[in-house]
């Protein structure tokens, strides 16, 4: 990777300096964990916020969530030991792409987005088959297929994805008896 010498007057690269192949420096090993500690003192504050009382046994709705926050904290303080000692050990080569695809990060990012706006409004099942069918146009795109929206394409998406929503539906709301938004009264859309 090209390092330029602020020295120089030149902006340097932003991109993670590595000590050979695509792996990144310990130093950047180091701060991916710092992110992760950063994470789980969001998470436990987060936690912190969370209302209700002790239930049964003794815990509440917030015991989860310190849980995940501990763990990741751990992790997080872990990553950064790993890296302090030597970084990362027997590391692969990441490989794919040298650079993100932002065109599939759009797709399956707007697949999530769409589906957490509208699922109160078309039920569970089309929302989440809307959310499948974006996503896997997203990662068509990435894996640089061809014929990405052809017709016999776009059907067969949304009939797996339809395969995939319906029967979580049901599953949750007929045998569970946990209340997901659906499209009608009757529990059954």
């Amino acid at each position: 990777m090209n390092q330029t010498n602020p020295a120089d007057g030149a902006i340097p690269s932003a991109e993670p300096p590595s000590e050979g192949g695509a792996i990144p420096s310990a130093a950047w090993q180091a701060r991916v964990g710092g992110a992760v500690v950063l994470l789980a003192i969001g998470m436990g504050w987060g936690a912190s916020h969370v209302p209700g009382d002790a239930g049964y046994g003794g815990v509440g709705p917030g015991f989860i969530p310190w849980v995940c926050a501990v763990v990741l904290a751990i992790c997080g303080l872990w990553l950064i030991w790993e890296a302090r000692t030597g970084g990362y050990r027997n590391a692969a080569d990441p490989g794919g792409q040298a650079k993100a695809d932002l065109g599939a990060f759009v797709w399956v990012s707007a697949g999530m987005l769409l589906n957490a706006g509208l699922i109160e409004h078309l039920g569970f099942i089309l929302s989440c088959t809307l959310c499948y069918v974006l996503a896997v146009q997203g990662l068509r795109r990435a894996a640089k297929q061809a014929h990405t929206l052809s017709g016999q394409g776009l059907l067969k998406d949304l009939l797996v994805g339809l395969a995939i929503a319906a029967p979580v539906f049901w599953a949750f709301t007929q045998f569970l008896a946990i209340n997901l938004p659906g499209l009608t009264e009757t529990g059954w859309l």
